[in-house]
């Protein structure tokens, strides 16, 4: 192939930290910023959610069967294949599981499916060579010793439950909005079934806007506790250079999340009148 391991996980750095700021002033069309429907570029939101997001395990579980970016592919350790089954665990509730439970979803822009693509093809295609490579067979070699390697998978399981719990919340809310939208399309077939939205409530909705956001991250920096060392804080050179992929994703998705979660929180506040002021957007007690 022509690209690189470090010229993805470079890339994913560069690109994501470019995105921030621009994802601050420009409104992603999906969701609650959704174009209107019949607009010529929106497609239906849960296949394309389905579609984009399968990229990613596709491309993992090639990465890490075939590691066609590696030159010496070592053998699997038990470590190396308990992560892999992490990461792939994760995929099955994000890619299927989760949108089929989905009553309704609102339709997303061809320009957000073909990033999602982007971003989830790399993504499993950089986590699968890393998990295969001669760097992470060395690193987890007696991890099952290590207790940070413990710790980490410890904390991926909460980040994942707590994940799965804050998206149940705003998955009744869809289902109550659609019960309630129906009902009324019944009463006046003229009118147009629109997505509802509400202020959810539990667990850590008492304190952010963004649980689901809040909780993946502290996934997947679990998951990269536990797959890899720190990368060097010492100069932005040697952060760069020695940064490897499971670091990689959780920094590439705090840059790109965190201005919706922002923007998402304003929009919240914007609409309705008695959403609680105390709440912060997708930190606890921070931002």
């Amino acid at each position: 192939m022509l690209l690189t391991y470090d010229d993805i996980r470079k890339g994913f750095l560069v690109i994501s930290a470019a995105a921030c700021p621009l994802l601050l002033v420009i409104n992603a069309p999906f969701g609650r910023f959704t174009l209107p429907n019949d607009h010529v570029l929106s497609v239906d939101g849960i296949k394309s959610w389905i579609f984009m997001e399968l990229f990613s395990p596709t491309a993992f579980i090639y990465a890490f069967t075939q590691a066609p970016l590696l030159d010496h592919v070592p053998p699997v350790s038990a470590p190396q294949g308990l992560l892999a089954g992490l990461f792939l665990s994760h995929y099955l509730n994000r890619t299927l599981i989760s949108p089929l439970r989905t009553s309704s979803r609102s339709k997303s822009h061809l320009s957000v499916v073909l990033a999602g693509i982007c971003f989830n093809f790399f993504n499993g295609l950089m986590m699968g060579t890393y998990l295969r490579s001669d760097i992470a067979h060395a690193f987890l070699s007696v991890a099952f010793r290590r207790p940070l390697y413990w710790g980490g998978t410890l904390i991926w399981l909460a980040g994942c439950i707590g994940n799965i719990l804050h998206d149940e919340i705003l998955l009744n809310i869809r289902r109550n909005a659609k019960a309630k939208g129906k009902a009324k399309c019944e009463d006046h077939p003229a009118k147009t079934r629109a997505e509802h939205y509400a202020i959810p409530h539990g667990y850590l909705y008492r304190y952010i806007s963004y649980p689901n956001y809040f909780c993946e991250w502290v996934e997947w920096i679990g998951f990269a506790i536990a797959a890899a060392p720190f990368p060097p804080l010492t100069s932005p050179t040697a952060f760069m250079q020695n940064i490897h992929a499971p670091w990689v994703f959780p920094l590439s998705e705090i840059l790109l999340m965190l201005p919706r979660a922002y923007k998402g929180h304003q929009w919240y506040h914007d609409k309705f009148v008695e959403y609680p002021k105390e709440r912060k957007a997708v930190v606890p007690f921070v931002i």
